[in-house]
């Protein structure tokens, strides 16, 4: 039994630059690869001082700012999957002084969307919302999964590995606590050097998982965590191509585990 949020329909191509791990804090210019030009969203990548933030509680919690152009100015993690509402204030602190950048600096925030469970999900959801709301800013919402499909195809692109891996359909996959697993379905980039979403995201029974990707003819590819540099990157060739890639909502797959009580039994006298 599968549950799912439905298919992106992208199209395919290859980008160019690579992408930066997201492990501990990174300071510093460090070119990821983006898209050139301004899109029919009439963004300017080139403008100076223009930079995106990202923020994704789907797995642990991760933050980073972004140029439009691609480069990575600061990275900030915590791979613990709890305790997101503690350290999501932290993390955003951390990447805006890592990147020497002040909070009227940032122009966009991209929300990691899920798919996640609830209680983590939500933390970063609302914290991007938050921030947006405070700085008059646009929210960019993107499927948390398109950030690892774009780091892993980027980094087959760097390393010479990317006429194969283009042609090779695989899935993201994520544990989604409660003996299930979410997946998304991918095949290459497109022209706008965003990851073609083939399926999904959707949910699945752990000991189904690879029955659902051999059915699919797609490769396994497990994540632990996502690239919050990588959610801000596609945001950002997103936003160049005039696009809307991640849905308005949270992607949790499932309903939360807390559920509001029933109303008392009327006891007769």
């Amino acid at each position: 039994m599968r549950r799912g949020w439905g298919p992106g329909g992208l199209r395919g191509s290859r980008a160019e630059g690579g992408g930066g791990g997201a492990g501990g804090s990174g300071r510093g210019r460090e070119k990821a690869g983006g898209a050139e030009g301004a899109g029919a969203s009439g963004w300017e990548p080139d403008y100076p001082g223009r930079v995106i933030l990202g923020i994704d509680t789907s797995l642990g919690s991760a933050v980073a700012v972004v140029e439009p152009d691609g480069v990575i100015r600061s990275q900030t993690v915590s791979a613990d999957p709890r305790g997101h509402a503690e350290v999501i204030g932290t993390l955003i602190e951390r990447a805006l002084a890592e990147a020497s950048i002040a909070p009227a600096d940032v122009t966009h925030v991209a929300a990691g969307m899920g798919p996640g469970p609830f209680t983590g999900l939500r933390v970063g959801v609302a914290a991007a919302r938050a921030f947006a709301l405070g700085r008059g800013v646009p929210v960019v919402p993107v499927v948390s999964h398109d950030a690892v499909a774009l780091e892993l195809l980027i980094h087959d692109a760097l390393t010479g590995g990317y006429e194969d891996a283009g042609d090779e359909t695989f899935a993201v996959v994520t544990d989604a606590r409660r003996r299930e697993f979410a997946y998304t379905v991918y095949r290459g980039l497109d022209a706008d050097g965003l990851p073609v979403r083939l399926a999904g995201p959707a949910l699945t029974p752990r000991d189904e998982i690879d029955a659902v990707l051999a059915d699919a003819g797609a490769v396994r590819r497990d994540a632990d965590r996502i690239p919050a540099a990588m959610l801000a990157l596609a945001a950002s060739r997103a936003l160049a191509a005039g696009r809307t890639i991640g849905p308005a909502d949270a992607l949790y797959l499932r309903s939360p585990d807390v559920t509001l009580p029933h109303a008392p039994k009327r006891v007769g006298l």
